[in-house]
């Protein structure tokens, strides 16, 4: 892989570890801001928010940048974010800086797949996609213990300079090594927006939201999983989740070298590898060394996905790639909410911690019907396309014997 993606990956693990690092210093924040841990904890649904927001905003401003540009651009947002939760004086400011890194996330993610995708070859495009979306794995695995360690030793502000400093030498390496030759231009807003005329672009956001939504109807509840079906202390569970994030790595290197032999089939397999595990976790979530291995396997099918669903986009929309593979990262944020909502319905309608998984099966069931139609649906373009060749080669054929 060329060291311009390399570069993608580090600004992909300062985003990252941006997003999550709040998490580990949340009790120290609400404690230094006087705030209490529920409100503290809207400073995560304020990034979310953010980014839902800021990614089709920022793909429109974007729209007629040179893409390199628009990725320093974006780094440099996440910078000035950074310092300025740094620096917040109280818990309002610093909610409106979470708010202003947010908008990179999501535009950083669009553009730099493109550009990831256009240093290869067709055939390790989505190789090319994992790459770059295993600084996000690795931001869990190493970013946030690091940034939560440092947090927590020299203060919640320090944890944020750092995740600045990140930012900083993703956006020298940007420099140094993101070519010339992907520094182009899109086509301008009206250009982009046309693809989304495409029924195709859109199934294919359908197959990133209900492909993801499974797989949080049982993350965002796998601490109580853990700790009350699984039988594990609360201090066990930290291990088990970086192991989780090693399973993420793996499983998003795993799926870029599927999806480059055949993006949809690769799909169809992983959506079909989720359901299987999730119908076995809800089972082996009552014992400790079952459960643990069966969240490892997890963690390789659920990242998986990734590099398929972003690479699928990018082929349907491969004229105007920008705002639509953007849109797609905000389509993995609706799967994450509805996933994380369905878990939370099924909790309060009675049902136990162990019926999350059948949930979450249910979901990806959904997302291989959906891929299943799509295929059907290129089957049908091929055999049109095909039919419309036909008649030319007859053309042609003719013409040539009547030459002799």
């Amino acid at each position: 892989m060329p060291l311009p993606i390399l570069a993608l990956a580090l600004s992909a693990f300062a985003i990252g570890t941006t997003e999550f690092v709040i998490m580990g210093i949340l009790p120290d924040v609400a404690q230094s801001l006087s705030v209490s841990i529920p409100s503290a904890g809207l400073l995560v649904s304020g990034y979310a928010l953010g980014v839902a927001v800021g990614a089709p905003l920022l793909a429109v401003l974007t729209s007629r940048m040179p893409r390199k540009f628009a990725l320093l651009l974006l780094m440099g947002i996440l910078i000035v974010g950074n310092v300025l939760c740094a620096v917040a004086p109280g818990y309002t400011s610093l909610m409106v800086a979470r708010v202003i890194t947010s908008f990179a996330h999501g535009s950083f993610f669009g553009i730099g797949s493109v550009v990831a995708a256009s240093l290869v070859a067709q055939d390790k495009r989505a190789s090319a996609v994992a790459l770059m979306f295993t600084g996000l794995a690795l931001a869990n695995v190493l970013g946030v213990p690091l940034g939560t360690f440092i947090g927590q030793t020299l203060g919640w502000r320090a944890a944020f300079w750092a995740v600045a400093g990140a930012g900083v030498l993703a956006a020298i390496a940007l420099v140094a090594l993101v070519p010339a030759t992907a520094d182009i231009k899109s086509g301008g807003l009206a250009h982009e927006v046309s693809v989304l005329k495409q029924p195709q672009v859109w199934l294919a956001f359908l197959m990133t939201v209900l492909g993801f939504g499974g797989v949080f109807a049982v993350f965002t509840y796998i601490t109580p999983i853990l700790e009350q079906m699984s039988g594990f202390a609360p201090h066990a569970v930290t291990p088990i989740l970086v192991l989780f994030g090693i399973g993420l790595a793996l499983g998003n290197a795993l799926g870029g070298k599927l999806a480059d032999r055949g993006v949809m089939r690769a799909l169809m397999g992983v959506f079909l590898a989720l359901i299987v595990i999730m119908v076995v976790f809800s089972r082996t979530m009552h014992h400790a060394v079952a459960s643990i291995a069966t969240i490892f396997v997890w963690g390789i099918a659920a990242f998986a996905t990734i590099p398929g669903l972003q690479t699928r986009v990018l082929s349907k929309a491969a004229t105007a790639p920008n705002l639509a593979s953007t849109l797609n990262i905000g389509a993995f944020n609706v799967g994450n909410a509805m996933g994380a909502w369905l878990g939370g319905l099924a909790l309060s309608h009675g049902h136990g911690l162990d019926t999350l998984p059948l949930v979450a099966a249910v979901v990806t069931l959904l997302a291989l019907a959906v891929t299943a139609f799509a295929m059907r649906l290129d089957r049908g373009d091929a055999a049109q396309a095909q039919a419309a060749i036909e008649p030319m080669k007859s053309e042609l054929s003719k013409a040539g014997t009547g030459s002799n």
